[in-house]
């Protein structure tokens, strides 16, 4: 018999999955799933990282959340309250909250294999041969 349904609360969140600049709240896994809260303080930038087999989505719900990514991290978007991102597997990012408060995303996370977070030295590096 599978699982109940549950409710997670915000007393019941454990910080997890760090990465400098961020801070994320796990909520729950189940197989293929991590879900959670990725809270940025105003103009702080999270270090480079990329999440390896696992395909990420983020729903802002406070704020705004840029995501630079590419050749040099020289691509990026920006998306605010009410909008998604998708950051495909093995994806080189960081996110940067360009506003004074404190942004908020809720974070969906797919994928069975590895580490949800590989933090990372820079936006080339897994272009390093």
């Amino acid at each position: 018999m599978p699982d109940p349904v549950r409710r997670i609360g915000a007393d019941q969140l454990t910080d997890a999955d760090p990465t400098p600049g961020m801070r994320r709240q796990l909520a729950f896994t189940a197989p293929g799933l991590w879900a959670g809260l990725v809270h940025t303080d105003g103009g702080a930038a999270s270090g480079w990282h990329h999440h390896g087999d696992h395909e990420t989505s983020l729903y802002v719900v406070r704020g705004h959340l840029r995501v630079e990514f590419g050749v040099g991290g020289n691509d990026a978007i920006v998306a605010g309250e009410g909008e998604f991102i998708h950051v495909p597997s093995h994806t080189v990012h960081r996110e940067l909250n360009p506003d004074d408060a404190t942004s908020t995303a809720v974070i969906a996370r797919a994928g069975d294999a590895g580490p949800p977070t590989i933090n990372v030295d820079g936006p080339d590096a897994l272009n390093a041969s």
